[in-house]
């Protein structure tokens, strides 16, 4: 009985350390960072399904500059918000509104590149269309050159039917996949380090923080701005679409 007793209290007390502990890593885990608002005036939001329902007009009125909104996913998901959040950006006057896709590692770039088609039909974005390149949720075995081949295949496809494309990653996913192979191509960089990147020249915008708070909806927002003035964000859409 002693024995049973020890062995529980052993169980016991390993379940309230590993329960601390993982408070201690979940409480401490970066996922913002303070941006000088004169420095990087221009403000922006990225939305999804996930956010639930959305007050555009209250985004609109918050001075927003920009909101990117997810469309697609792989070769078959559609976000099943999107057509309704982009009516009421639009119609809220949103001043400029973009779209992403978020890219599979292992199904076929072009047709990835047909879904995200599909759902731009019939819309205008003030902004490149974006391709969202992360590890996160993605498998694990899938050769950096196999996933590079199917980026090209998707970026192909998106510019022969008339859009500039624009990737959004992390360090790691910039470090694996994009540089020195699509420099080319306008970077929107999710860092919680200020600056974002060593080079600093590198990124257009920049998601500093998952925990944005706005009246405009229930959930966290993911909060983002460009690098450069007013002036030279409007100079910079000019030249980023068609």
């Amino acid at each position: 009985m002693k024995v049973k007793i020890w062995i529980a209290t052993i169980v016991f007390v390993a379940g309230v350390i590993a329960a601390c502990l993982l408070f201690v890593n979940t409480r401490h885990t970066v996922r913002s960072v303070d941006v000088d608002e004169k420095m990087f005036p221009v403000r922006g939001m990225d939305l999804s399904s996930h956010n639930g329902d959305i007050d555009f007009d209250r985004i609109a009125r918050d001075s927003i500059d920009f909101i990117m909104l997810k469309a697609t996913e792989g070769t078959s998901f559609k976000d099943p918000r999107f057509h309704s959040n982009y009516r009421k950006a639009r119609n809220a006057g949103i001043k400029a509104v973009g779209a992403y896709h978020f890219f599979r590692f292992d199904t076929d770039g072009e047709m990835q590149a047909i879904n995200f088609l599909n759902s731009l039909s019939g819309k205008t974005l003030d902004l490149p269309a974006v391709i969202d390149l992360e590890e996160w949720s993605n498998p694990e075995n899938i050769a950096t050159d196999d996933i590079v081949k199917r980026l090209r295949a998707m970026i192909e496809c998106l510019q022969r039917n008339g859009h500039n494309v624009m990737f959004y990653t992390n360090k790691d996913g910039y470090e694996r996949f994009l540089k020195g192979r699509f420099d080319e191509f306008p970077l929107w960089i999710c860092s919680f380090t200020d600056p974002p990147l060593d080079d600093n020249t590198r990124w257009s915008l920049w998601q500093y923080s998952h925990l944005g708070w706005t009246e405009a909806c229930d959930s966290e927002v993911d909060l983002n701005t460009f690098n450069g003035s007013h002036e030279e964000w409007h100079n910079w859409l000019k030249a980023s679409t068609f």
